[in-house]
């Protein structure tokens, strides 16, 4: 296999089943990808995350080119070997983090220059330099650079950052080239204003793309914004490339943007969640540091495939949050994302069976009964 593609399945309304097909493996939609921010998986194994059923995980342009360095990691054999992950990788291309970290940030219309969160170091970044970054790193998905506004904004403001990421989209796709078995991803801009979304998927589709984001969202607005904007933007991308959420989110974010035709998901919640004593369930989301766990000789999901959901009672895991062991972070984490792939898999199945709205309900049902 020495190409990109994608297949589409099965559908269920707007829900998708598809595969993605790449020299490093397939990746089965809809997807949710592990957030390795600095080369790991915090507290994971990387056989531990491929044994959940993970197909692909992510990595950050901005942090891994202030440590180790893009170069570095190229010298060292690329982020496959250097982090043990022989299967399909995306890097984010670093905008995100460059406006929300960074210090003394300063944007022009060739990039953005900017100084280090963690040493004051002063670093550029422009669409050329974050696609030839992500080439050193050897991501098998490289995102274009754009500019992602907090919201709210004005809509002038996210009219302008719109048409910037455009034309950084633009100067992505030549910077990229023609790479065989590697993809670009545009990233659809226009925050909460439905025309302006709808502009950034068109000019995105004239640019062309092996996959279109969806970024600028789950950045302070409501929930019911962020699925009338995924309503309004969803249709205008082009049906045969597979359509990705960047950094959402909870559970329930994941499954209602499924039902509007998304494919492709990350977000730290499940590991961070995770490393403060917060578990993903089928019973909903519990709090391990609450005193009535404390005496729980109940696991987490007796009826889980993961061990540490399923064989360890939450009077452990209570213990272990209250006496800040690390074991404590690590099986949570486990838990969380071995709930998070669990939830991928039977939507890909909901989906092939014609079921998925059914499928939601009863998840959604779940999380409101609550634990036997």
């Amino acid at each position: 296999m020495t190409e990109f593609s994608f297949t589409l399945q099965a559908r269920d309304g707007n829900a998708r089943r598809g595969t993605i097909s790449m020299p490093r493996g397939l990746i089965r939609t809809p997807a949710f990808m592990p957030v390795g921010t600095q080369a790991t998986v915090k507290a994971m194994y990387p056989e531990q995350v491929r044994e959940l059923g993970a197909d692909i995980v992510l990595g950050n342009t901005y942090h891994l080119m202030l440590r180790p360095g893009a170069e570095r990691v190229a010298r060292l054999g690329g982020l496959h070997s250097f982090m043990r992950w022989p299967h399909p990788i995306l890097t984010d291309s670093g905008g995100f983090q460059v406006m929300s970290l960074a210090q003394l940030t300063k944007l022009d219309e060739d990039g953005v220059t900017f100084k280090s969160h963690v040493d004051g170091s002063t670093h550029r970044l422009t669409p050329e330099r974050s696609v030839e970054i992500q080439g050193l790193l050897g991501a098998d998905i490289t995102m274009q650079l754009d500019e992602c506004l907090k919201l709210p904004a004005d809509y002038s403001e996210v009219e302008r950052a719109m048409e910037l990421s455009l034309r950084w989209g633009e100067r992505s796709k030549a910077a990229f080239g023609g790479e065989p078995g590697r993809a670009l991803f545009g990233i659809v801009q226009g925050g909460d204003q439905a025309d302006l979304r709808l502009r950034s998927a068109e000019g995105l589709r004239q640019i062309g793309f092996h996959g279109y984001a969806v970024g600028g969202l789950a950045v302070g607005e409501p929930q019911s914004v962020m699925l009338e904007i995924l309503q309004e933007t969803v249709p205008a991308l082009p049906d045969e490339a597979p359509r990705y959420l960047m950094g959402v989110g909870t559970p329930e974010d994941i499954l209602l943007s499924i039902a509007r035709g998304i494919d492709m998901f990350d977000c730290v919640m499940p590991t961070r969640a995770g490393r403060h004593g917060q578990a993903f369930t089928r019973y909903g989301r519990l709090n391990m540091r609450n005193a009535k766990h404390a005496e729980d000789l109940s696991p987490l999901d007796p009826s889980s495939d993961c061990p540490a959901a399923r064989d360890y009672s939450r009077a452990y895991l209570h213990h272990l949050f209250r006496t800040q062991e690390t074991l404590g972070a690590m099986l949570l984490t486990w838990s969380n994302l071995a709930y998070y792939q669990t939830l991928m898999k039977e939507a890909r199945q909901a989906i092939s069976e014609g079921r998925y709205t059914d499928y939601v309900a009863e998840v959604r049902e779940n999380w409101e009964r609550g634990a036997p």
